[in-house]
């Protein structure tokens, strides 16, 4: 029996979440709101730690180099801001704290890459966010069909009226 404490943190946790590991080359979008509007920002670096991979609380350290500047941004993988993560490029370590590459520049900050199937590790199926798609998707085309019909009625009535004219017309100048 689960206590009310894991029932709440299942509750928050997204379904799915991609496979991130140290050494990865990541580029995230998160959520970002200036007062009353909201954007979505791109950070794109390099991971140099990961924490607590299976809890509502595991979190991605990555860095970049902004203006000459170090920049390091630490985000919580099921937070409601952390809209997408995708992994550009994967590639060997063998540490999980990467932490030795901040004082890396240059040539000496590369990794040796490593081949990895992108589009399967991108690739996230949140069943409840398709389900909503396609009930959108069938709602719209009810909408353009029930408009596409009405349209019609509209356009049948015009030439209706259009050949009752020409009737009138013709019959006016036969006489």
């Amino acid at each position: 029996m689960q206590s009310v404490i894991q029932k709440i943190n299942e509750q928050y946790k997204k379904k799915q979440v991609v496979d991130v590991k140290s050494g990865d080359t990541v580029r995230v979008h998160q959520k970002i709101r200036e007062g009353s509007k909201e954007r979505v920002q791109i950070f794109e670096g390099l991971v140099i730690r990961t924490d607590r991979k299976g809890s509502h609380t595991s979190s991605i350290t990555v860095r970049r180099i902004a203006s000459g500047i170090g920049v390091e941004k630490t985000y919580l993988m099921h937070s409601p801001l952390v809209l997408k993560v995708e992994v550009t490029k994967r590639s060997k370590v063998r540490r999980n704290y990467l932490t030795y590459m901040r004082q890396r520049t240059g040539k000496s900050a590369r990794l040796s890459g490593v081949d990895f199937d992108r589009e399967a590790v991108n690739t996230i199926r949140d069943e409840d966010a398709e389900k909503a798609e396609e009930e959108l998707k069938a709602k719209a085309e009810a909408d353009h069909e029930i408009e596409a019909a009405t349209k019609a009625k509209e356009q049948a009535a015009e030439e209706a009226k259009a050949e009752a004219a020409i009737a009138k017309h013709d019959e006016a100048k036969k006489e």
